[in-house]
């Protein structure tokens, strides 16, 4: 019976339609030798309605550390014992030098990130507008901001600075929620992604796989960014770090994550879903089949606090899968 719903939702999807929730949910249920045609179907859907091509970004995390909030994930609060970096705000000719970097490994897109609940003092708001200005001017490259929960007048200012993209992930879904933060709520993420598009911006948005949630709360978090309108999904999944609560989690396999991003995508159609953090740990030699399965984006280099790999192997990857850059 399965077998036989990935084809009805399959040439609903292509011609137009949309999977609804219980839909997608009953298609999480495959196994075995029918996940290839799941992948395969979300490979198809995204070269319809999304095309071929697959767009890099790169980050700078400009702030480091010593946040307020309790994400049970992140390294960079300050009620975890994580052993990493911590540091103030970078200067403005070091965020310009990092896009600069990024610019000639290939990237499309650069992103400024930084700690903590929100833009942080006055001054270093200004500091981040002028790198932004630079970057629009030097590189030529689309600016993005990942800079926390957002007023009106801060996504205003982001906009006319030069800023194309505000990221601010939901993180999960509103029913797993409360299980990884209390210093903040779901509906306060929301407000921000409708802030960033009241402004005129474009909204990438998305979360983490893996941290203890049902398959059925990852399709929550989907079908919710599709009412947000969210234009990019990054799919972070779940890197457990030495001193955060998720420490010890266990790992999702690698079959269950290539589900995810592929009904991910026969929800979201026409969206930049994107590879983000944690793919090269859980996916190790399957990282391909992600884009396989309806990946057209993907962060490339290092991560916040951890590691990627050389973008010089994810253009070889995109390059074998006869698949273009832009």
């Amino acid at each position: 019976m399965l077998p036989a719903l990935l084809f009805q939702v399959g040439e609903k999807v292509l011609n137009g339609g949309e999977v609804n929730f219980q839909e997608a949910v009953a298609l999480s249920r495959l196994e075995g030798s029918d996940i290839p045609f799941l992948l395969a179907l979300a490979g198809k859907v995204r070269e319809k309605f999304s095309g071929d091509s697959v767009n890099f970004c790169s980050i700078i995390n400009a702030r480091s550390g010593r946040c307020s909030e309790d994400c049970a994930f992140c390294a960079q609060s300050a009620r975890h014992r994580a052993e990493i970096n911590v540091y103030p705000l970078v200067s403005t000719a070091e965020m310009v030098q990092a896009a600069k970097q990024a610019a000639q490994a290939g990237a499309h897109r650069f992103s400024i990130v930084t700690s903590g609940r929100g833009t942080g003092e006055k001054k270093e708001f200004a500091a981040i507008l002028e790198a932004v200005a630079r970057i629009r001017r030097e590189t030529g490259l689309e600016c993005c901001c990942s800079l926390g929960i957002l007023t009106p007048a801060e996504a205003e200012a982001l906009k006319e600075a030069g800023v194309s993209r505000y990221h601010h992930n939901l993180e999960t879904s509103r029913s797993f929620f409360s299980r990884i933060c209390a210093t903040h709520t779901f509906d306060e993420r929301v407000k921000t992604i409708r802030i960033t598009r009241e402004a005129g911006l474009k909204c990438c948005s998305g979360g983490i796989i893996g941290m203890g949630e049902s398959f059925a709360q990852r399709i929550e978090m989907a079908f919710t960014l599709k009412e947000l309108g969210v234009d990019s999904i990054p799919v972070n999944i779940l890197n457990p770090i030495k001193g955060t609560r998720l420490a010890d989690q266990k790992p999702l396999p690698p079959l269950e994550i290539l589900k995810t991003i592929a009904i991910f995508r026969l929800i979201l159609p026409d969206k930049e879903l994107r590879y983000a953090g944690g793919r090269e740990v859980n996916l190790r030699d399957l990282q391909v089949l992600g884009l396989v399965a309806g990946i057209n984006g993907m962060l490339v280099g290092g991560y916040l606090t951890t590691a990627g790999r050389g973008p010089g192997l994810d253009r070889q990857m995109v390059a074998d899968l006869e698949r273009t850059l832009g």
